[in-house]
């Protein structure tokens, strides 16, 4: 059997990464990936949505900074994972890489927002978009693996 020669085996596998390109694409895609946040789960949403403000942990603009902090940081987290997970697997088509995308949204993204949903008040016009917003997310992260990484 001839193993294919762009798999390493080991440590080895990691240095052949263009980890330059996976760079530039984790960077731009977790910013556009912070940027859905606003668009789908942002405060636009919950002007007009929010029937339950009592689930929040502050009141609407105080004391959210920190939170925004973060949610404007884990974007960078799912794209730094998914990006070099893309080319570990050897993901070579572009057909592979938003199967992927949609598989990770069937995992996980999409059955907790729906269990939130149910078992909290969140508007369902709400948790909609909180799911759509992590497929997009997903579909960026896999838009920056076809065009940077290749």
């Amino acid at each position: 059997m001839v193993e294919n020669p762009r798999r390493a085996t080991g440590v080895l596998k990691c240095f052949r990464m263009p980890w330059g390109r996976i760079a530039v694409a984790v960077l731009a895609s977790g910013f556009l990936s912070s940027m859905t946040d606003w668009l789908f789960m942002g405060d636009w949403l919950y002007k007009r949505h929010d029937r339950n403000p009592e689930i929040w942990r502050n009141r609407a603009g105080q004391g959210e900074n920190q939170a925004i902090l973060w949610s404007s940081l884990l974007p960078f987290l799912t794209c730094g994972v998914f990006i070099p997970a893309c080319r570990a697997l050897h993901l070579d088509s572009s057909r592979d890489v938003f199967e992927l995308a949609g598989a990770i949204w069937l995992i996980a993204p999409l059955p907790l927002t729906i269990v939130n949903a149910l078992w909290i008040k969140f508007a369902p016009a709400m948790a909609a978009f909180h799911a759509l917003g992590w497929l997009v997310k997903l579909i960026i992260a896999a838009t920056a693996v076809v065009l940077i990484v290749g």
